[in-house]
């Protein structure tokens, strides 16, 4: 018996050992999103991204093996981000929190990456406060102030607009196409005649659209979340009689990705959007990521996965100068100041907000031989958040 207690005890440590080398040889990645519900197209794209950068790189950086660990928000749900932050920090001992759909995931991380001193990486959520919420976050997508303000610009100065009636949604990001737009639009000489604020859950875009019409703009500026939304509300539009020949209709690109515009066929076209990456964009490293995505997952690559890629970039990269070290602050402070090229272009990492740096693309929907896409005309290089 003793003998056999003593086996058992010698087995135990030797487990403990093993487990403890496993956790010292890996990086675990918690990557949190709405894989469910209304935006879980949304979640796939960036998961999607997320496995390619790792398919293309291998799964080793800095000798240390990447492990990723997805987590289900449902939805755009704070509370819930929160849980599984804690979750995946205390429970599966987490190094790196990822992922984010939509700004109340983010929001509700936050906390927990600063409370936990863990590096966190906003690869979607777009609200411009977003990245204040923790000193360790950094973000590879975009916020919402830099693509409207850039709108808002153009359209006044090069777009030949000169009133404008806004339709947001009314969340975070939606407030801050809102703002942005009208400020950079009124200084480059524009007149707002008119904005509403739609909700966010399961709107009823008929009232909205209706009321955009009464008002008798010139153009109108749009912010909707991806998913179903962008191909309803440009429904809603057509059935109303408002397209692009009679009114300009101006955007982020939400209302005019891939999936909008497969909905709307001709009534996408003449649209004109302010983006940070198409699958369209000409160059030899979007043409063989858009091939290497297809070729995974048969379909094209959207923002969401460009914010996904550019995220596990960010995450090897910072690993690589830090010998491995998953120490928060070693972390930020590698990714700080960071530059590379993407598939979407030039990209930096500011390294007094630690907020994305990039080129915005002004977009009109055209048709191609027999495909309707977005084309990319003028672009804006090396743009900040305005805050």
């Amino acid at each position: 018996m003793r003998k056999l207690l003593a086996s058992l005890g010698s087995l135990a440590v030797a487990a403990v050992a093993t487990t403890s080398a496993y956790a010292q040889d890996t990086v675990k990645v918690g990557l949190i999103a709405a894989y469910t519900g209304q935006f879980a197209d949304t979640a796939a794209q960036i998961d999607q991204g997320v496995k390619l950068y790792i398919k293309l790189n291998g799964d080793t950086v800095a000798g240390k093996k990447i492990v990723i660990i997805p987590k289900d928000t449902g939805g755009p749900d704070a509370a819930k981000a929160t849980q599984l932050a804690q979750e995946l920090v205390t429970r599966d001992g987490v190094d790196i929190l990822a992922g984010f759909t939509l700004t109340p995931e983010a929001l509700g991380a936050a906390g927990i990456s600063e409370k936990a001193k863990k590096f966190m990486v906003n690869m979607n959520a777009a609200t411009s406060m977003v990245i204040t919420k923790s000193p360790y976050m950094v973000r590879t997508s975009v916020t919402l102030p830099m693509i409207a303000a850039t709108m808002g610009t153009w359209a006044a100065t090069k777009g030949g607009v000169k009133k404008a009636y806004t339709m947001v949604s009314d969340f975070g990001p939606g407030k801050d196409a809102e703002v942005w737009f009208h400020k950079a639009f009124k200084e480059a000489g524009g007149e707002i005649v008119g904005s509403v604020r739609m909700a966010v859950a399961n709107p009823d875009f008929a009232t909205y659209v209706q009321a955009a019409k009464d008002a008798n703009p010139e153009s109108i500026f749009i912010f909707i979340p991806g998913g179903a939304q962008p191909a309803a509300l440009g429904k809603a539009f057509a059935e109303r009689g408002i397209d692009s020949n009679k009114i300009k209709l101006l955007s982020t690109g939400e209302p005019v990705d891939d999936t909008a515009i497969k909905a709307l066929g001709d009534l996408a076209l003449g649209r004109i959007s302010a983006w940070h990456y198409d699958h369209n964009l000409p160059g030899k490293l979007n043409e063989d990521f858009v091939k290497a995505f297809n070729a995974d997952n048969k379909r094209n690559p959207d923002f969401f996965a460009a914010g996904g890629y550019d995220g596990m970039h960010v995450i090897y990269e910072a690993l690589k100068k830090t010998g491995g070290k998953t120490d928060a602050e070693a972390l930020v402070n590698a990714a700080k100041g960071m530059k590379w090229t993407s598939p979407r272009g030039p990209m930096m990492i500011d390294p007094e907000t630690r907020d994305v740096v990039q080129t915005v693309y002004i977009r009109k929907v055209e048709k191609v031989g027999n495909a309707i896409v977005n084309v990319a005309f003028d672009k804006y290089e090396n743009v900040k958040d305005p805050k």
